[in-house]
């Protein structure tokens, strides 16, 4: 992405909004049928082990693959005619990621919603422990977050003892934004062993070239996310030729989307990023 708005549809896309989830009256068996309208959500009702309940997704829900075979009801704007034709008795999502409108125009209906707010590590497991109870598989989630933290754990020890490689983490070039001291991929890269050079300002800052180069990072992650699929912060571009990093060839793609969701796959990114960060570290 490189425009201000793919920038935005990134970080609302991938890492989660905030908002408070919205409270969904069921029975004790939980809900029945369900409409997800984010990935982290339909992941999570998968992993939780939910997936039969889901009748209906967000474009971009597409992980796993039995997600695709779900009707569509929308993208970031979701179509609230075809949620209703679904006749759901939930409807999931994050905050931030879809609009406000939906849920109100949903709970006016008599319809359940619960959009979530996952935006650290901790609030992940907080997200599959509430929509296990939102879905019947209380028990199942549960198991899982428990897991996930022990994974967690044990990739932090892996890297502890290691130096902490100067860190920036790029989700957009025109112009240049990345991740900030209040962001998900802040907490993602000190679990994972490094230091975020940006240590003042918003979650997601536009910064200029002369700042980037007096921060002087040991490493830039690129998470770009162009449409060719191909690495874009080279010194050949524009400007990136005075930085260090890039000069000398520390500068690693980010194209794994399990690094960059705030869902059930967390443990398995972080681990992606322990490596990049610490090739010589056994991280488990």
């Amino acid at each position: 992405m490189t425009c201000r708005w793919g920038a935005l549809a990134f970080i609302g896309l991938v890492i989660a909004g905030c908002s408070r989830p919205r409270a969904a009256t069921l029975d004790a068996g939980g809900a029945r049928r369900i409409v997800s309208l984010a990935p982290s959500t339909t992941e999570a009702l998968f992993a939780i082990g939910a997936g039969d309940r889901l009748v209906g997704r967000s474009r971009f829900c597409e992980f796993p693959a039995e997600a695709k075979r779900l009707p569509i009801v929308g993208d970031v704007e979701p179509d609230l005619e075809a949620i209703l034709e679904l006749e759901p008795d939930l409807v999931v999502g994050v905050g931030g990621l879809t609009s406000g409108r939906i849920a109100d125009m949903l709970r006016a209906r008599g319809i359940p919603t619960w959009f979530s707010d996952a935006g650290s590590l901790t609030a992940i497991g907080g997200l599959l422990r509430d929509l296990g109870e939102r879905a019947g598989h209380a028990h199942d989630a549960s198991l899982l977050a428990a897991s996930l933290d022990e994974r967690e754990r044990s990739i932090e020890l892996s890297v502890a003892g290691a130096p902490r490689p100067r860190v920036l983490f790029v989700v957009s070039l025109a112009p240049v934004v990345a991740a900030g001291p209040q962001s998900f991929a802040d907490e993602l890269i000190r679990d994972a062993g490094g230091e975020n050079v940006i240590a003042e300002g918003g979650a997601w800052p536009t910064i200029g070239f002369e700042r980037i180069v007096d921060m002087d990072p040991d490493i830039v992650l690129d998470a770009t996310m162009g449409s060719d699929g191909i690495q874009h912060i080279t010194a050949q571009a524009p400007g990136w030729s005075g930085l260090r990093a890039v000069r000398e060839g520390h500068v690693a793609p980010i194209r794994d989307e399990r690094v960059l969701r705030a869902g059930p796959r967390i443990a398995e990114g972080l681990a992606v990023l322990a490596r990049i960060l610490h090739p010589e570290a056994a991280v488990p």
